[in-house]
């Protein structure tokens, strides 16, 4: 089963979506204007795959 939720991008604040996936037990986030994306698990919180364009991870 797969729940959509539609919320602000924490990237750049657009209108984006979040998809509840209950037969994996992930949650994506994905904005199709920033092509912001993040997976995590919905257990536990760990990010499973993150693309976040404009935003700089330091090392």
């Amino acid at each position: 089963m797969q729940v959509i939720q539609k919320v602000c991008c924490p990237n750049c604040g657009s209108a984006a979506e979040r998809h509840y996936i209950s037969d994996n037990q992930l949650t994506r986030t994905q904005c199709p204007t920033c092509d912001y994306l993040m997976i995590t698990c919905t257990l536990t919180g760990k990010v499973i795959e993150a693309y976040a364009p404009g935003i700089y991870a330091k090392r």
